[in-house]
Parts: structure tokens; sequence; C-alpha cells
């Protein structure tokens, strides 16, 4: 048994996407032939939001270019977090709010897939489902768009008492510790309502969102600033989209697994690890930092009490370069975190898993349940 150190010059992560590649459900390839009267068509659920549909539409075009015999049907729909706009999302105390109608639609076979982004995605998923694949990661960072009267601008020089729109605690947590002179106001609705609302009403002067969204919107250009890992950390699985399917369906299961990105897939086992350990979620401020080197999978998470007085932050590291063979066996339930990737190393998935874990466990016992259960306290009582 040959580490993979010893297969230059591939790293670990190199040599599992070049594997992945390589594999492609024989069955599925065999079976499918273009134009035949038998096409199976894959129906593929998604959110009805402008954003929900490019994701959906750029993971249906991976999967065209790898199995170009099949069909693909994409069926849209609205979940409880699309049609609830006048609340924060923290409040309304629904862990699947952009997943539950999906679900529902995957649990009576009218589609066979659902994409989601991964941070929408509960680190317990209902029994029955699991994410099949993680894609590639765009960048997980927080950007800030500027009304056009401060472009130019960034937080820090922003007037005192501007007024920030945000959806989320964390990002509100990190930067009301960072920029005091700022005020933040949540703001609810889709990317196109939330820059709607920046530009025409004077009631913000600056509103904080995924990068990855705007990237994947074609706004790079509205993008006046990115919030790095030390004003501002992202969210559990930011900048992922997840692959959601049926846990049994063993051909679904095969067909998508050739999308997961290895470095992705234990970033975000990692993270999704140590949020279910600390039992966060949208209701208090917790976020994440991962990042790949040399071998070593790097985790930095913290907690932040709603106003960002209290924090607490550590760092951890894990290796990830591993014996390329499965030395384990099958396993009754292949999950991790709510996602099963038969094509990656066990071992190595183990190791981000109990990553998250251990780092989660050094926070939980420097006191951060306290100040996460104040976060929760305070949060449920306005």
């Amino acid at each position: 048994m040959k580490p993979l150190s010893s297969l230059a010059p591939l790293s670990f992560i190199e040599h599992q996407r070049q594997k992945i590649l390589e594999f492609k459900p024989l069955h599925f390839l065999d079976e499918q032939e273009e134009n035949s009267p038998k096409m199976r068509v894959i129906r593929v659920g998604t959110r009805k939001s402008q954003l929900a549909r490019i994701q959906t539409d750029s993971v249906v075009a991976m999967l065209k270019a790898l199995y170009p015999g099949l069909q693909f049907e994409i069926i849209a729909m609205s979940t409880t977090g699309d049609k609830i706009l006048d609340t924060a999302l923290s409040k309304i105390g629904e862990k699947s709010l952009f997943t539950k109608e999906l679900e529902h639609a995957l649990e009576k076979n009218e589609v066979d897939l659902v994409v989601h982004s991964l941070k929408d995605l509960p680190t317990v998923l209902p029994p029955g489902f699991t994410i099949g694949a993680i894609c590639k990661r765009e960048n997980p960072n927080d950007a800030v768009v500027f009304h056009p009267k401060f472009v130019g601008k960034t937080l820090e020089t922003l007037p005192d008492k501007s007024v920030v729109g945000t959806s989320s605690l964390r990002r509100a947590a990190q930067l009301k510790r960072k920029f005091p002179h700022l005020e933040f106001k949540s703001i609810r609705g889709n990317l196109n309502t939330r820059l709607q609302k920046l530009d025409e009403l004077q009631e913000f002067s600056a509103i904080i969102l995924a990068a990855a969204g705007l990237q994947r919107m074609g706004w790079q250009k509205r993008v006046g600033q990115i919030l790095h890992p030390e004003e501002c950390m992202y969210a559990v699985g930011q900048g992922a989209l997840g692959v959601e399917v049926r846990a049994k369906d063993k051909d679904v299961l095969d067909l998508v697994g050739v999308l997961h990105d290895p470095e992705t897939l234990l970033c975000c086992i990692a993270e999704r690890a140590f949020l279910r350990h600390l039992e966060g979620g949208c209701s208090v401020p917790v976020a994440v930092h991962t990042a790949v080197k040399d071998g070593q999978l790097y985790l930095t998470g913290g907690v932040w009490s709603l106003d960002g007085s209290d924090s607490m932050q550590e760092t951890m590291q894990a290796t990830i370069r591993v014996p390329v063979q499965h030395e384990d066996g099958p396993e009754d339930d292949p999950q991790l975190v709510g996602i099963t990737a038969q094509n990656i190393p066990r071992v190595a998935q183990l190791a981000a898993e109990n990553l998250g874990i251990s780092l989660a466990n050094l926070l939980l016992n420097k006191g951060a349940k306290n100040i996460l259960d104040v976060a929760r306290q305070l949060n449920d009582a306005h």
C-alpha cells in the first residue's frame, strides 16, 4: 500500500478529482443511446428564483456533458422561505425553510434529484435523503454591494450611522464588532429583490450578499468590497452547491456522484460536522473558514453574541493525505453529516468529520455554549 505522497506530481486532492472524472456508472452509459425511445428522463427539482435556476442549469449542464444519452427535465417550485418575506430567517424557527417542499417532491418520486445552495441544507437531513454530490465551490466569502451614491466606499469609510442590510445574524454579529459606527438591519427577498430595495429605497447604504451568488448571476460589477475571513468568516457550506437524492436510489447516487469535488467535499464535511456538534443554525451566529494545503485541512470556526461583543474562535488542522485503497469495507450507513461520497476514501472523510467535531468540542470546552445559548434566547425574545 503506497501513501498518496508517492503519487507525484498529483496531490491527494488532484488524484481524487482525476479518479472521479474517470468513473461513470456503466449502466447509464450502456443503456442510454441518443435518440433511443427508452431514453430515461432525469427530473431535477429547484427553487423558482433566478439564482436557483442558474445554479440548477449549471449542474444539469455538467450532467449532460457526462451523460449525453440522458434527458433532463427541470421542475421549479416555491419553498416556505420564498413565501415568507416579512420575517427574518432566524425568527421563523424552521430548519428546512428552502428545502422542505423540494424534499416532499423527492419523497413522492416527482423528481429524481434536487439542486440546493449547500448552506440551505440542515446538517441533519430527514430520513431517506442524502447529499449525493457537492460541486466545486465558488468564492465562499461575503461581498458588499453599495448604494449608487456610496460607490467607491468601503464599510470602514461609510458615514457614521449608515444602515447596512443583511438577513444573516452571522454577518451582523461579526460586522457590528468590526465596524461599530454602522447600523445593521434585516433585509429579505431574493437577490433581485434585495438589490432593487438597495437601489430604489433610500433606506440602505449597502447590503451584504454571498459573493458566489453575485458571481453566478453575472453581477460582479456590483461588488464594491469582498469581505475576507479576518473581517467576516462565511457560513457553513457557503459557495457550494449540493445535490440531494433519495438515499436508497443507487442509480441516481451513482449518476451524480461524479460531480463531487474532493476538496470542497472535505471542507464542507468538516464545516457541517462543526456546526452540527455545536447545535448551531441560522438562529445563532456561527461562522467558518476552511483551506487545504500540503495534505492538511485547516478549519477555523467561531461563535459570536448577537451584538458581536462576545466571541470565540479557534483553528485546528487534520491530515487528509491517505492511502488510495478502501480498507474499511462496506458501511451500513455511509453518510457523514448527511453526505454520501462513496468514491472518496472513507478515511479522508472521517478525518474531516473528526476535525469539525474536535474544533466544536474545543470551543464548547472554552464556554461557547453559553455564548450560543444567550444568542438563541435573545433572538427568540425579539
